[in-house]
C-alpha cells in the first residue's frame, strides 16, 4: 500500500496540459509498430542485405537530424502547437506511403524523409515541456511524457508482431500511419496553445548560442556515443534475436514490450525517489550509462536464453536512469541561453546516432559478429562514461 500510496504521489501537481500531451503521445507510440520492425521487413520481406540495410538505416538517422533541426526552426517561428500538429499528420501519412516503395534508393530517400516529418516534433516537444508545466516539475514532466511513450511503446512491439504473424507488414505501415495522423488531430482537439505558461519562459537579454557552450558540446558528444550503442537495440538487437536465440517476430515483440512496461511501472516513482536524495545529475546519468553497458556485455558471457531478458533489464533501468535526467541537464543549460536552439542540439544527439548507429552495428555484425559488436558498444558507453565524469569534475 506504500508503494501504490508512493506511486500515486509521484503524479501530483502535473499540469492538465502536460497529462494531454502524454495522451496523445502514447496513442502515436501505441501505433509506432514499423520502427522496431524496419530491419526485419528489410532483410525479411523485402530481400535486402546487412549493409543494405544499414545504408537505409543511416537514410533513417540523416533524416532525424534534418528533422531535429527543422523542428527547432519552426518552433522558433510558427511555435511548438502547429509543429507538432503538422509532424503527427505528415509522419503518419509518409508511414503509410513506405509500405509502397521497393527498390533501394526509394526506400533510402523514402526513409529519410519520413523521418524529417517525424522527427521535426522532439524539439516541439521539449519546448511544449517547457511551456505547460513548473519549473520544479520539468523532471517528471519528462517522466510521464516518457511514461507514456514506453507505455505506448510497450502495446506496439507486441501488437506489431501479432499483426506480421496473422496479417501482413503491410498492416504494420497501415496502423502506424493511422495512429500518428489520430494523434495529430487529438493534438488540435485537446491541447489548446494559449495555455502555455509565458511566466515560466525566461527572457534572456543575450541568449548563448550551445555552439559556444562547450561544457555543453562535450555533454552532446557523451549523449551521442550513449545514443550510438542504445540504437542497437531496435535495429540489431531484433536481428540478433532472431538468428542466434531463433525468436519468432510475436516473441521478439513481447521482448521489447518488457522494455516499455518496466519503464511505465516503475520510471516514475523512481525519479520521483531518485530526486530526493542529494546526488547530482550527471552521478545518475553515468550509472545509467554502466548498466547499459552491461546489458551488452552479459550478452557475450552466457549463452542461456534468459539472458536476454536480463539484458533488456540492464538496458531498460539504465535508460530509466540516464534518459530523464540527461534532458534535464539540457534543460537546466539551456537557462542562460537560446532554448530553442539548445533542445533541438540534444534531439539532433539522438538523430545523429540513427546516421551511424545502425550502419555501424549492421556491418559490425557482416563482418565480425555480435560478439565484437556487443563489445564495441560496451566501450562507447565507457568513454561515454569518462566524458560525463569529467564534466562532472569540472563543476565542483
Amino acid at each position: 500500500m506504500k508503494f501504490f500510496k508512493f506511486y500515486a504521489d509521484s503524479f501530483k501537481g502535473l499540469s492538465r496540459e502536460m497529462w494531454y500531451l502524454s495522451i496523445i503521445m502514447f496513442i502515436n507510440r501505441a501505433g509506432a509498430m514499423v520502427i522496431p520492425f524496419l530491419s526485419l521487413y528489410l532483410t525479411k520481406s523485402e530481400g535486402y542485405s546487412l549493409p543494405q540495410v544499414g545504408w537505409i538505416m543511416s537514410a533513417f538517422g540523416i533524416g532525424s537530424v534534418i528533422g531535429a533541426w527543422v523542428g527547432g526552426q519552426l518552433t522558433d517561428t510558427i511555435g511548438h502547437y502547429k509543429t507538432m500538429v503538422l509532424s503527427l499528420i505528415l509522419g503518419g501519412l509518409g508511414f503509410i506511403g513506405l509500405q509502397y516503395l521497393h527498390t533501394f534508393w526509394t526506400l533510402v530517400i523514402g526513409v529519410g524523409v519520413v523521418m524529417i516529418f517525424v522527427d521535426s516534433f522532439r524539439p516541439a516537444a521539449f519546448t511544449a515541456i517547457n511551456a505547460y508545466s513548473k519549473p520544479e516539475n520539468k523532471t517528471r514532466s519528462v517522466t510521464l511524457l516518457r511514461l507514456a511513450i514506453n507505455l505506448g511503446f510497450s502495446m506496439g512491439p507486441a501488437l506489431g508482431g501479432l499483426i506480421i504473424t496473422s496479417l501482413s507488414y503491410s498492416g504494420l505501415f497501415w496502423v502506424d500511419g493511422v495512429t500518428c495522423v489520430i494523434a495529430g488531430f487529438l493534438l488540435i482537439k485537446l491541447l489548446d496553445p494559449k495555455t502555455a505558461r509565458e511566466e515560466h519562459q525566461e527572457v534572456v537579454q543575450h541568449p548563448l548560442s550551445p555552439y559556444k557552450d562547450f561544457t555543453y558540446l562535450w555533454f552532446i558528444l557523451a549523449i551521442i556515443l550513449f545514443s550510438l550503442a542504445f540504437v542497437q537495440y531496435f535495429s540489431v538487437m531484433p536481428l540478433f534475436y532472431t538468428n542466434i536465440y531463433a525468436l519468432s517476430e510475436d516473441e521478439i515483440g513481447l521482448l521489447l514490450a518488457l522494455n516499455g512496461l518496466v519503464i511505465f511501472l516503475l520510471e516514475m516513482p523512481l525519479i520521483k525517489y531518485l530526486e530526493t536524495k542529494a546526488v547530482s545529475v550527471l552521478t545518475y546519468i553515468i550509472w545509467g550509462t554502466i548498466l547499459t553497458a552491461f546489458s551488452f556485455l552479459i550478452l557475450n558471457v552466457f549463452s542461456w536464453i534468459g539472458v536476454l531478458i536480463i539484458g533488456m533489464l540492464l538496458m531498460t533501468i539504465g535508460e530509466m536512469i540516464a534518459f530523464p535526467f540527461t534532458n534535464k541537464f539540457a534543460l537546466d543549460r539551456a537557462k542562460g541561453g537560446k532554448m530553442g536552439a539548445y533542445m533541438a542540439l540534444y534531439s539532433i544527439s539522438f538523430s545523429i546516432s540513427h546516421i551511424f548507429g545502425h550502419n555501424t552495428g549492421m556491418n559490425l555484425v557482416s563482418n565480425f559478429g555480435y560478439t565484437a559488436t556487443w563489445f564495441t558498444m560496451a566501450a562507447l558507453l565507457g568513454i561515454a562514461v569518462l566524458i560525463f565524469l569529467s564534466i562532472k569534475l569540472k563543476q565542483r
